[in-house]
């Protein structure tokens, strides 16, 4: 089944571009990772959200995740209220959420003069 992490983050003051810089180079290699965003949430605050083939895989995962967390670590400010640097949570997708679909609106465009009505 599908799982999901989010990962919070504060970055120092100064360090935000590098911290985003580091994120769109990276290519993890975790086996099955899904793929993910980096959110900005605010003025220094950023999210992280892994996609995951099942929470077994996220699980197994943990231990590369922490390493590549450990490069960053220069980047990142405590949180505050004795949460450190980050702030995890993890588990398995209980509903997806389907996109609402939009109405098309029909275009009406210019009717050439063959197709127009012969006025007499």
């Amino acid at each position: 089944m599908t799982a999901f992490n989010i990962v919070r983050f504060r970055v120092k003051p100064g360090h935000e571009q590098k911290f985003i810089a580091a994120h769109r180079n990276m290519r993890p290699g975790f086996k099955g990772f899904r793929g993910g965003a980096l959110v900005r949430t605010g003025e220094h605050t950023f999210c992280i959200v892994g996609e995951w083939a099942s929470f077994a895989k996220l699980v197994n995962a943990r231990p590369q995740m922490i390493g590549l967390l450990d490069s960053l670590r220069e980047h990142l400010d405590d949180l505050g209220g004795g949460l450190g640097l980050t702030d995890p949570v993890s588990g398995e997708m209980v509903v997806k959420l389907k996109a609402s679909t939009a109405v098309k609106k029909k275009r009406r465009g210019k009717v050439k003069a063959s197709k127009r009505k012969k006025r007499r």
